[in-house]
């Protein structure tokens, strides 16, 4: 099943090879959703995005030192839906982020699991925030976590496939396409930037080079090796049944070769940032659609703390 750029979304479970990646919940934390759901409804209906958040977008990214420092308050500068809403019941509030990512990365030996963290910021301020803590029958240690835009629950998506955490934080699930837009993300043209991961690599979105060393090359969309599994969910007690459809994450697994990323949907390639090459993320239209393991070491700014998930500002 291929996933459009109005009804995809990301979440946190997925098989990489042989690593098993699941979101980690934090220990405490309110009640779990206990939903039964099994089976996609089909097309999500998506808040239409016409609203403006009260306050105003603040961003700053360079260099220091040896890092690149982000320093944003969340407020997207693209319209949203209105927030809250019958599924999403969070205000949108400026936050206080500052992040320090390597400004020159290096690969890990292993990849890193995104577990219950951003994969990193956009352009524009705003997280790239794939997760969600909505499981079957609301048990967050199972490995039964819902796709957040698979249409199964209503999480109050708006038309850039993002909405709002209870600390206000405004984040994407999906493409951004209130992003794309003011980038002018084109099939005619590589990915212009669209953000920076945790790890320091930078993120593009669909579109980059047929070779990935040749900047002459044709513009091709990008394609995840990432598929739905074959056949039917294990039934039982506490598990779904019903067939892999997308509704959870643990519905799709990696197939290398499958496509032209790799299992952290990402690549080495020449872009127009980094002509000599880079490692570098992409966004797809595909599942995953945002990656969910980084390539290098991500860094502790991007862990969550506080309550509700919210990052304090660190000391100055």
């Amino acid at each position: 099943m291929k996933l459009t750029r109005r009804t995809i979304c990301t979440a946190g479970l997925l098989t990489l090879g042989a690593v098993t990646m699941a979101i980690a919940q934090p220990p405490q934390g309110p009640p779990m959703r206990r939903h039964s759901v099994t089976q996609s409804r089909g097309k999500l209906p998506l808040v239409p995005s016409r609203s403006r958040p009260k306050e105003k977008p603040d961003v700053e990214i360079k260099v220091e030192g040896e890092y690149r420092v982000i320093r944003a308050n969340g407020i997207p500068d693209h319209k949203t839906g209105r927030f809250p809403n019958g599924g999403n019941p969070n205000p949108i509030r400026a936050q206080r982020y500052e992040f320090r990512i390597p400004a020159e990365p290096k690969e890990a030996e292993e990849i890193t699991p995104l577990v219950r963290q951003p994969l990193g910021i956009a352009v524009n301020g705003v997280p790239f925030d794939p997760g969600a803590a909505e499981f079957y029958l609301g048990k967050r240690d199972g490995p039964w976590q819902y796709e957040p835009l698979s249409g199964a629950i209503r999480l109050g998506i708006d038309m850039s496939h993002a909405h709002v955490q209870p600390s206000g934080a405004y984040h994407y699930h999906g493409l951004p396409t209130g992003l794309l837009d003011q980038v002018e993300l084109s099939d005619k043209k590589h990915s212009p930037l669209v953000g920076w991961a945790a790890d320091g690599f930078p993120i593009y979105a669909v579109y980059g080079f047929e070779k990935q060393s040749d900047a002459e090359s044709s513009i091709v969309a990008v394609k995840s090796s990432y598929r739905l599994k074959q056949g039917r969910r294990p039934g039982g007690i506490d598990q779904p049944g019903g067939t892999y459809d997308g509704t959870f994450v643990a519905d799709y697994e990696h197939v290398p070769g499958t496509g032209n990323l790799d299992e952290c949907n990402g690549r080495h390639c020449v872009t127009p940032e980094f002509p000599e090459g880079t490692y570098a993320y992409f966004l797809t239209e595909d599942w995953p659609v945002i990656p969910r393991a980084f390539r290098g070491t991500p860094s502790k700014d991007f862990e969550r703390r506080g309550p509700e998930g919210r990052r304090r500002r660190p000391p100055r």
